[in-house]
């Protein structure tokens, strides 16, 4: 293989067989030396065997106490300059414009991008996986987003929950609604099949807290178990015919041709920001990034969201 080969963080977690979260945790700690190309984070093939290298033939750390398994103890092996990474997970392109805002503010600073879903965006941050997550978790019992997932997930760390955004979620049905599908009910009806979101997603804790809700066994629904991993993809399924109903946000509805969107529910869009002392000095940077009128101004061009509430803290521990 030419010693010129570069990987995206996507070929380094099959290499590696290690998810991409993790490949962005070792990017993030300076183990793994990365650099940017356009939006990619890309590694070279010279520094992922020198990781290899390392890994195989590291110094042992010391045995932690009481007999448990060691913390790996990171060892320098490239002089190449890490920066500061700040790995922000979620899937709404909002984050992407959001990095893009960070990167120049922050001179010095790499936000690299990992997508994910909201519970499992949670779930890399309380590993020290991700700096800042975004969520859209609807807790069925009180009627809120994210803080009770949040409160549940984040035991023992810090963190500051900020609001992003906020938008409609509901149902995607074919142009003209050919099967009346207009509440959730309607999924148990016999020749209705839909197509669901991966587990984790905020569409999918969506779907399955008002199947609860109303009583519905999601064994009864068609095309439950079929699941895709965006709103797009799973837009475009219903939209080819290829199922009648989905969950997802409004405003993959409007770049998709042949779709009609059934609002269902007003959802909250926030962020979660770890407090340490690596993360602090830059969170008041985001926030004021969300509430700049240039952040904003770029954001209001997308159809669907409300950024009347942008910026504001929610919750701080």
């Amino acid at each position: 293989m030419p010693e010129n080969t570069s990987f995206t963080t996507e070929e380094i977690a099959r290499l590696l067989k290690i998810s991409k979260l993790k490949v962005y945790d070792l990017i993030k700690k300076g183990e793994l030396p990365s650099y940017r190309v356009g939006k990619q984070m890309r590694v070279d093939l010279s520094d992922l065997e020198a990781y290899k290298q390392n890994s195989r033939h590291g110094v042992a750390a010391p045995a932690a106490p009481g007999g448990g398994v060691p913390s790996a103890t990171p060892v320098p092996y490239s002089s190449k300059p890490a920066g500061r990474s700040i790995v922000i997970t979620g899937q709404d392109m909002s984050l992407d414009i959001l990095a893009t805002h960070l990167e120049r503010s922050m001179p010095g600073a790499r936000p690299l991008r990992s997508y994910a879903g909201s519970l499992d965006s949670l779930i890399a941050m309380y590993h020290g996986e991700s700096d800042i997550v975004s969520t859209h978790l609807l807790d069925g019992d009180t009627g809120q987003y994210n803080l009770p997932y949040i409160r549940r997930l984040l035991v023992g760390l810090s963190y500051i929950v900020v609001h992003m955004l906020a938008r409609n979620a509901g149902f995607y049905v074919r142009q003209g609604n050919p099967k009346g599908i207009t509440d959730w009910s309607a999924l148990r009806r016999t020749g209705v099949v839909m197509v669901n979101r991966e587990r984790g997603s905020g569409a999918r804790v969506l779907l399955d807290e008002q199947l609860r809700l109303h009583g519905i066994p999601a064994a009864e629904l068609a095309g439950y178990d079929t699941e895709e991993n965006s709103h797009l993809a799973v837009a475009g399924k219903v939209a080819r015919g290829e199922a009648d109903v989905g969950i997802g946000i409004e405003k993959t509805a409007k770049i998709i041709d042949g779709l009609e969107f059934i609002p269902l529910i007003r959802e909250r869009y926030d962020l979660v920001m770890i407090k340490n002392t690596s993360t602090e000095p830059w969170i008041q940077t985001v926030i004021d990034t969300l509430r700049s009128s240039t952040f904003q101004d770029e954001l209001s061009s997308i159809h669907g969201y409300d950024l009347s509430e942008t910026g504001s803290i929610l919750y701080e521990t």
